[in-house]
């Protein structure tokens, strides 16, 4: 058994040789020293406790579970938004927690203005600093002047050197006469860190001070090597004056804000200011480093988008994507540029890996979809095409084919992108294989869309089937020359393709709710309510839509047809389920809702007469004008033009009436419907013509004016005017 603690020996001292105890309490003794090492002391507790395992923080109460069935696609959805939302505010905690140490960075704000020993040590290595620095730069300066006349000669030259290779040869040469100044500053700057400080924490600090001094001067360097801004002679890259001045002065920017940052930052951290105020730092210099960037694509959106788009005589699908990527390609650029201060800011795990690998990923799958897009294009293109033969038999398939084929490519197009935006989202590791799993939220979209695609199709099919019906059937009918028939199916088509219509959508609607797991019984029963609400408050539109279905089931109006109802006269234009459109010779358009109209006077059905009143004067033989009139009717009706529109001979009905000044025969042509007019103006024309070469006197009522002269004796109108010319003359 072991004896209990309270009964051993004291731990002996530690020994320390006397040398070191002296050097100690040497140390001690020097005030300066002594608070250097105190404030070492704070800084590696402070280390330490930031490195400290954070509390848990504390567990979320279960979500209520939704008051929804849970075999509905629609309680689904709603689950998997509210895990999304979940998920998304997981990441905008963490993207807050991240900013936590800004306020590490203002307490070492305040402990660097105002405790008397950090300000005094950082004081003493301000002045060591300078004379580091003034050591280096003073050097540097002078070798700078001296060795300005060999880049002068090394720029004359490169003056008419047109191989790449002897201007990349010179380009270096001036790059090493460049890195010589910087080289000499290195090494009297490191003799000057080495002799006037000896402390390993303070030298780290001139040390850290020095290499950002050196990291911008080589990053300078190395700008005048790529872009040459001054000497385009030496240019390794062809571009612009402008450009190369733009870049290197963007360049010379970012240089000196990283280093500089980074140097603060590492300052910080030495100083014992804080692992937190150090991260903090280092953070926003990153931050400010992805606004630069940002700049910088913005600034030259328009210059790189001009180069990314095709021209404008290109054509074809990869003229296509490249006019979308110039439009967008800043947006991308700015994302990704985002991303990448992301990770770093989250302090994501193999963050920039993962980023490469998700930027190389979804370049693959995004060039497969777009390569399958077009496979899927051209294939579709073979499939639906119509060949000649049939093209002869079936004069409309073609353009029937043509008009679903882009809503099938569009359809296709829609899948082809769907799967790669799971099969992204699967690769990006977010599961998503496992939503299309048996009785999961992606299986049931499927099966939903299944159901809606199945039912359009088969709507579809029907549709197509009874078109297909009604247009052979008009073609028999215009073979057959019923044009009657051919009238009155041409006038319910519309009428059958809009109830089709709303049938069709009424059937997919309630198909799409009974798959979201919506009762359609309550809809269907409030549907009938409110029908017949709507029946009571619409009495005239039932009127409109009863009275037209009469009116066409007795074939009394068609389109095409010419007629007078409610008052209105002109060809039908169309016929809706409560209205009939009429446009009059004027070309007026009469909207008439079938309760309108009482009676219709329909003049183009099934034939028509062509009336003439033919006046002659009291003088004339009746006969000889009816012989004249056969005669003049005959002739017209031998032409093939008027054979065809013509029915039957001139019917002529005799001597009608006795007008005051005209005797008027009637008669009238029997012809084909809406004919009747054109034949009139014809009939018309030719009887005056043979009237007049016959001297056939058509009359027209005129007045006879006689003067009484003073003498008694009557003087007519026309000897007065007679003798007025004689007088004048």
């Amino acid at each position: 058994m072991t004896e209990p603690a309270i009964g051993r020996a004291p731990a002996p001292a530690l020994a320390l040789p006397a040398a070191e105890a002296a050097r100690l309490a040497e140390l001690l003794r020097d005030e300066r020293r002594r608070n250097e090492l105190i404030a070492l002391l704070d800084s590696l507790a402070q280390v330490a406790a930031s490195r400290a395992e954070p509390a848990p923080p504390p567990q979320a109460e279960p979500p209520l579970p939704l008051p929804l069935a849970p075999q509905s696609l629609l309680a689904q959805v709603l689950l998997a938004l509210s895990n999304t939302l979940g998920d998304i505010s997981s990441w905008v905690i963490a993207a807050v927690r991240s900013a936590n140490d800004l306020p590490a960075v203002v307490e070492a704000g305040r402990r660097f203005l105002f405790d008397e020993a950090v300000r005094g040590r950082a004081f003493d290595l301000f002045w060591k600093a300078m004379v580091v620095l003034a050591a280096g730069i003073a050097v540097e300066r002078s070798l700078v002047a001296l060795l300005r006349p060999a880049r002068r000669r090394i720029a004359v030259a490169a003056e008419g050197v047109e191989r790449y290779g002897q201007r990349a040869g010179l380009s270096f040469a001036r790059f090493l006469v460049d890195l010589i100044p910087v080289i000499a500053f290195a090494a009297v700057s490191y003799a000057v860190i080495t002799a006037i400080e000896r402390w390993p924490s303070q030298r780290l600090l001139l040390i850290v001070a020095n290499n950002a001094y050196l990291a911008a001067r080589l990053a300078r360097a190395v700008g005048r090597l790529v872009f040459a801004p001054e000497v385009p002679q030496l240019r390794l890259i062809p571009m612009a004056d402008e450009t190369a001045a733009y870049c290197q002065v963007w360049l010379r920017r970012i240089s000196v804000w990283v280093v500089t940052g980074y140097a603060v930052a590492e300052a910080v951290l030495i100083f014992g200011l804080g692992q937190a105020a150090h991260d903090g730092l280092v953070r926003f210099v990153e931050f400010v480093l992805m606004l630069f960037l940002v700049l910088i694509v913005l600034q030259n959106r328009a210059a790189v988008a001009a180069v990314i788009r095709a021209p404008e005589e290109a054509r074809g699908p990869w003229t296509v994507a490249r006019n979308r990527l110039a439009d967008v390609w800043h947006l991308l650029a700015v994302a990704y540029l985002v991303a990448g201060w992301a990770v770093s800011a989250l302090q994501i795990s193999d963050g920039y890996a993962y980023l490469l690998r998700f930027t190389a990923t979804t370049l693959a799958v995004l060039g497969a979809a777009k390569l399958a897009e077009l496979v899927s294009d051209r294939l579709l293109g073979r499939v639906l095409r119509v060949e000649p033969d049939l093209k002869g038999r079936y004069p409309g398939l073609e353009g029937r084919v043509n008009r679903y084929t882009p809503i099938l490519r569009t359809l296709i197009h829609a899948a082809i992108w769907a799967t790669a935006a799971v099969v992204l989202l699967e690769l990006w590791g977010l599961g998503a294989f496992a939503w299309f799993e048996q009785g999961r939220l992606g299986a049931r979209v499927v099966s939903a869309l299944a159901s809606v695609l199945l039912t359009l199709v088969i709507a579809l099919f029907v549709w197509e089937s009874i078109n297909s019906a009604i247009n052979r059937h008009l073609e028999k009918l215009s073979r057959d020359a019923e044009a009657a028939r051919t009238a009155r199916v041409r006038t319910l088509l519309p009428m059958l393709r809009t109830a089709l219509l709303f049938l069709m959508i009424i059937v997919v609607s309630l198909i799409v709710l009974n798959e979201l797991g919506v009762n359609i019984a309550p809809l269907l029963a409030g549907a009938g309510v409110i029908g017949i609400a709507i029946g009571f408050g619409s009495q005239k539109l039932v009127q409109d839509v009863i009275t037209g279905i009469f009116l066409l089931a007795e074939d009394a109006i068609a389109v095409g047809d010419v007629v007078n109802v409610a008052g209105q006269g002109g060809v039908v234009e169309a016929l809706s389920i409560r209205s009939i459109r009429l446009r009059s010779i004027d070309g007026t358009v009469h909207i008439v809702p079938f309760s309108a109209v009482t009676t219709v006077s329909n003049m183009t059905k099934d034939f028509a007469f062509a009336v003439f009143d033919v006046g002659v004067a009291y003088g004339e033989d009746t006969d000889r004008v009816v012989e004249v009139l056969r005669a003049v009717g005959a002739e017209m009706r031998a032409e093939p033009r008027w054979a065809n529109v013509i029915r039957e001979p001139l019917e002529v009905m005799g001597v009608d009436r006795f007008l005051d000044s005209a005797v008027v025969i009637r008669c009238r042509f029997r012809t084909n419907p809406g004919s009747q007019w054109a034949v009139s103006r014809e009939f018309n024309r030719r009887y005056k013509k043979r009237f007049d070469e016959l001297g056939i006197e058509i009359p027209f009522p005129y007045r006879k004016v006689v003067v009484q002269a003073e003498g008694g004796r009557p003087v007519s109108a026309e000897a007065k005017q007679a003798a007025a010319i004689a007088g004048a003359a």
